[in-house]
Formats: C-alpha cells, structure tokens, sequence
C-alpha cells in the first residue's frame, strides 16, 4: 500500500472506526481517545497528541465537523481548514492510528461507541472533575472510567494556540 493510502485508510467514518477498535482491542493493543478542532496544527497540538499517544498502543483522534467547530463559537473565521483537510494532516501524524469526524457538540457519541482504554484532554482541564457543568469536566470521563478505563490530561504548551496565529496573522507578525 502507497503511503498515501496507508494515511487515507485512517479517516473513517464511525462505524468503520468502531469495528478497528474492537479489533484492535481483540489483540491487547491499548485505545487511546483524544479530540479537538486542530485547526491549524502547531507545535502545542503535536506536542499533546505524541504525549497522548504514549498513554496506549494506538491514537484515536475525533475531529470537530466544521458545523461543530462553528458551534463552538470560535470565531466566524473558524474554522480556518476544513473537516476535510484537518483530517488530513492529522492523519499523516504517524503517531495518530485512526481519525474520526464528529457532528455533534462534543464526542461523547464517539467515546460511547469506541470505548477506549484511556481518555485524554488538556491540561486546562481536570481528570478528576465529575461535575458535568463545570468547564473544567472531561467528557466522556464518567463513560470511560465504569468501563475501568483511565483519564488523563497533558499539559499544554505556552505560547502556542490557533487563536494566537490567527490574531498574528491579522495583526501582522513581529
């Protein structure tokens, strides 16, 4: 298989990336389930996914549709890549293993159906909130762990987010 095929055999749609996981999982490997928008792929972003993928054996990375990343309120410029061309990027990630689209406003549809060994967000948010309305609460967490899973959370890297390249870019880089 050309590499190129080895990276588009990543981006699948739910039902597909069900069944890899509970292949993957008939055969030990440990799940790792990560997601965001990923809109513009900087160090901060690379940096998380390598640390998340060193959780387990394989990488599943959900990505906000362009709709949901609109929801989100983001900015009426964002996203700035589409769905399409996000998964794309994340998937020449050779530590990323699967890419999955996601509609809705979070993944907790994703999460519920993949079942993965380990959960895994940002260090601005807090592995052991239980408090859904807390803005600091994972979700998917409570999920996870009643399947014995586990929760982590990796520390972000100062200086990099997407908002700030976009804000440079418009402000003229100095």
């Amino acid at each position: 298989m050309s590499r190129f095929n080895d990276m588009t055999a990543k981006m699948q749609d739910l039902a597909a990336a069900k069944a890899t996981v509970a292949a993957w999982k008939s055969v030990g490997e440990k799940v790792v389930f990560t997601n965001g928008c990923f809109d513009i792929l900087h160090r901060g972003h690379v940096t998380y996914l390598a640390h998340a993928a060193d959780f387990g054996t394989k990488l599943v990375v959900a990505l906000n549709t362009d709709a949901s990343v609109k929801r989100l309120g983001k900015g009426d410029d964002r996203p700035v890549n589409s769905e399409e061309a996000r998964s794309y990027v994340m998937s020449a990630l050779g530590f990323v293993d699967l890419v999955v689209l996601f509609d809705n406003d979070t993944p907790l549809e994703v999460i519920t159906a993949l079942e993965p060994s380990v959960l895994v967000k940002g260090g601005d948010y807090n592995a052991d909130e239980t408090d859904p309305s807390s803005k600091q609460y994972i979700v998917g967490s409570h999920e996870v762990l009643a399947l014995g899973g586990d929760v982590r959370t990796v520390d972000l890297v100062n200086g990099f987010s997407t908002t700030g390249i976009i804000r440079k870019l418009k402000n003229g880089i100095s």
